[in-house]
């Protein structure tokens, strides 16, 4: 019998899990409030909380990717955050939820560390980006299928359709670990001894790890900042919400692994990124002229944005993903990654924030600071990445030297 490729497996892994989570994301504020009980304070409140504990427990857990071999910390993982799913149904009160979701965000953040660990030892260095930009289509696409099936949920309006929403998400991390049991196992490495702080202690690193953190302020914008400024600042329809949003998931499903081609090694990459830095600075800027513009005109302004807004997300993504990779030493991708995906939960915890005072105060002048921010950073990737590059030069021996671990025989650990 032909064996599932690898890349394969992977693929339907992600989309395994992000069908549920699309009608998680779409279900959950509504059924803690309604069904729960719980204020949207404290929803907020609960949910950030979790996602900062998250953040936290990325690194560690990707350490131990490194250590005790990424299959089976994945599939450990990808079981924790099904239970941390399923016991949500089993929350009535704030403490609960809290511990839940602390649970649910600290399982994700460590499953997202081990898998990339897990690509790496299973997918040479040239193939990896563009394997990360057919995942990224795979999770649009299980999102958007997802969307679907929570908006049934919704329509119903039922304690007994919210639950059913929960229990398809931890089936789905379910389906994701047997998936994972199916991959082959990688050999551990010889993880070199480091100070306590480890990865933190790469400075080099660290400067490309916040910076990229910079770029993801993107991320709220489609399910935050835009919906609010629409329809606050604009007079465009509400509706124009939803079809932005369905927009920027079929774009990014279709064309994403297209978008990543070409980007491959240091200079692809930072290329990439300067690029998208330009795309998301005009992408703001003509949000910016959205604001007080009749209803058809400012429509026709926002799905301009909104091209160009998802152009540059495709860009900087696989710009991101390269570096993350070619940076990292062979031994601790885990590690790595773990602080590296730290990003997008920082982004999206203080991102509401910072952004919803910046755009929707500020208006106009806070668009082209957050646009002249993101270029910003987008050109000191470049320096930064050389930085740490050359530091991985003395150590590794060039970046040419960032390798696939070596699949394992079955004697040893996965």
């Amino acid at each position: 019998m032909t064996k599932t490729p690898p890349q394969r497996l992977l693929t339907l892994a992600q989309l395994s899990n992000s069908v549920g989570d699309g009608a998680y994301y779409t279900t959950s504020a509504l059924y803690f409030t309604q069904a729960v009980g719980l204020t949207p304070a404290r929803v907020g409140l609960g949910l950030t909380i979790g996602w900062a504990v998250g953040s936290l427990a990325g690194l560690p857990l990707g350490r131990l990717a490194d250590r005790r071999g990424p299959r089976g910390t994945a599939v450990l993982l990808a079981l924790a955050a099904g239970l941390a799913v399923a016991s949500f149904t089993l929350v009535r009160g704030f403490l609960p939820f809290v511990l839940a979701a602390c649970a649910y965000a600290a399982a994700q953040s460590g499953l997202a560390a081990a898998r990339q660990a897990l690509l790496a030892g299973l997918v040479p260095a040239g193939e990896r980006t563009g394997l990360l930009a057919r995942l990224q289509s795979a999770l649009n696409a299980g999102l958007a299928v997802g969307a679907a099936l929570g908006g049934l949920a919704l329509h119903a309006g039922t304690r007994t359709a919210y639950l059913t929403v929960f229990l398809v998400d931890a089936v789905g991390f379910l389906v994701c670990a047997l998936l994972l049991v199916g991959l082959p196992r990688v050999a551990s490495v010889p993880v070199r001894p480091r100070g306590g702080l480890g990865v933190l202690r790469d400075r080099p690193y660290t400067v490309v790890a916040l910076l990229n953190t910079v770029l993801l302020l993107r991320l709220p914008l489609l399910s935050l900042v835009l919906p609010l400024w629409i329809t606050e600042r604009t007079g465009a329809p509400a509706w124009l919400v939803s079809a932005l949003f369905v927009l920027n998931t079929a774009a990014v499903t279709l064309f994403q692994v297209r978008a990543a081609r070409g980007v491959t090694g240091l200079g692809g990459a930072t290329r990439a990124l300067r690029r998208s830095g330009w795309v998301m600075c005009a992408a703001c800027a003509v949000f910016a002229l959205s604001a007080g513009a009749p209803a058809w005109v400012a429509a026709g302004v926002l799905v301009v944005g909104a091209v160009l807004q998802v152009a540059a997300e495709m860009g900087q993504s696989a710009g991101s993903w390269q570096l993350s990779f070619d940076l990292a030493p062979a031994d601790r991708v885990g590690e790595y990654q773990g602080l590296f995906g730290t990003g997008v939960t920082v982004a999206r915890t203080l991102g509401p924030l910072v952004l919803t005072a910046l755009l929707l105060e500020w208006g106009t002048p806070g668009w082209l600071l957050l646009g002249g921010l993101i270029l910003a950073a987008s050109y000191a990737m470049g320096p930064a990445a050389r930085w740490a590059a050359a530091g991985r030069e003395g150590e590794v021996g060039g970046l040419g030297d960032v390798r696939p671990a070596r699949v394992s025989r079955p004697s040893q650990a996965s």
